[in-house]
């Protein structure tokens, strides 16, 4: 029978009979809802069973390797010596003999001031020094024939006394016509022509010992059973990029500030002496400080970044058999990239360094990377060796 026909007879069927016709159509839908469910349940069946896809990390071992404990700071290098350079008299300038820059030794001539004034007072002084030397030396002869009075006589010394000391103080003035340097360094600043006049006590000069340069730094008072005078350090400018500088500790003080909380430790490193061996350093230059106080020659370490970043006790993530396992660890010293482990790995485990946030104990991983290739080539079946 044609399709056609059939569509006929049903629809005949279903004007006699619709009862029978509504009858029919509930049970198709009926047995169309139950196949419907069936299959679902079967799609969930099938995604409740698939494993779930692996997180992929890169690893690296726990190795062994030289480490140090040191305490790190920030300070300002400073010259262990510097000096205000002042005139102690008054003149015109005559003559101004360094600039700025220019290196200088103790004692150093500096600047001439006009010198008549105090020549003259220096030769007045002598010549009235002169005059109660001679008078001095009749009154001993004449009080020996006890012509002349002792007190006249002791008048007379005192007189002289007094004119001695006028005149070494007429000499020291004509001394301060030549203004030196108080210390060996470098001119810092000049402040001061050829032709001005001076005033006495006037800083006309800055002089720095470049020589030797100092870095003060706040330590906290934790450290201070730790930090000695001797220690080596390192020293880092921004100035010098690339360029690592060795100096010692100088001395540690001793009492700790109430206030803050810290004591005051003294690196000293070699500066410009102005050879041509001489230091880079320079004062002003921002450095940041290293004091290392005590070594591990074979320490387990792994790299910073392994350890997670949540609150508590420090810990890692390590993988074995494929999965992720949380492992507590108890830290040792820390020194740039890696950290000392004491307890909780052993040498040659793999800790996770990167895709560690999306990880939880017992998470199935894929590692990649470098440190994959080793266990790939490992679970590669050697090929047998041609007869």
């Amino acid at each position: 029978m044609s399709s056609s026909a059939s569509s006929t007879t049903i629809l005949r069927a279903a004007s006699r009979f619709p009862l029978l016709a509504a009858l029919a159509l509930a049970c198709s839908l009926a047995l169309a809802g139950c196949g419907g469910k069936g299959g679902g349940a079967d799609a969930r069946g099938e995604a409740a069973n698939k494993a779930p896809d692996p997180i992929p990390v890169e690893v690296q071992p726990v190795t062994r390797r030289a480490i140090a404990a040191s305490y790190t700071g920030t300070a300002p290098l400073e010259p262990r010596a510097e000096s205000q350079v002042v005139a102690k008299t008054s003149g015109v300038a005559l003559s101004v003999l360094v600039e700025e820059g220019d290196r200088v030794r103790a004692g150093q001539v500096l600047v001439r001031l006009d010198p008549d004034r105090a020549t003259l007072q220096a030769a007045q002084s002598a010549a009235q020094m002169a005059k109660l030397e001679a008078s001095y030396r009749r009154s001993q002869q004449l009080a020996a024939e006890q012509l002349v009075s002792a007190a006249d006589n002791e008048q007379l010394r005192f007189d002289l006394e007094n004119a001695r000391a006028a005149n070494r103080l007429a000499r020291l003035e004509l001394s301060y016509s030549s203004v030196t340097a108080p210390i060996s360094g470098v001119v810092a600043s000049r402040s001061i022509k050829t032709g001005n006049f001076v005033q006495i006590n006037t800083p006309i000069f800055r002089i720095v010992d470049t020589s030797r340069l100092e870095a003060v730094l706040n330590v906290p008072e934790r450290e201070l059973a730790t930090l000695k005078a001797g220690q080596a350090v390192q020293l880092q400018v921004d100035a010098l990029p690339g360029r690592t500088f060795r100096g010692e500790v100088d001395r540690v003080s001793p009492v700790v500030d109430a206030g803050s909380g810290t004591f005051r430790v003294i690196c000293t490193f070699a500066g410009s002496d102005g050879s041509e061996e001489g230091g880079a350093l320079q004062p002003g230059m921002f450095g940041r400080i290293g004091i290392s106080y005590d070594q591990r020659m074979d320490a387990r370490v792994i790299p910073r970044v392994a350890l997670l970043e949540d609150e508590g006790e420090a810990a890692v993530f390590v993988v074995r058999d494929g999965k992720a396992a949380r492992v507590a660890v108890k830290l040792g010293y820390a020194e740039g990239p890696w950290v000392e482990i004491r307890d909780g790995l052993d040498a040659g485990e793999q800790v996770v360094v990167a895709g560690k946030a999306a990880l939880r104990d017992g998470t199935v991983v894929q590692v990649i990377g470098a440190a994959a290739r080793p266990s790939a080539v490992a679970a590669t079946p050697a090929k047998p060796a041609a007869k």
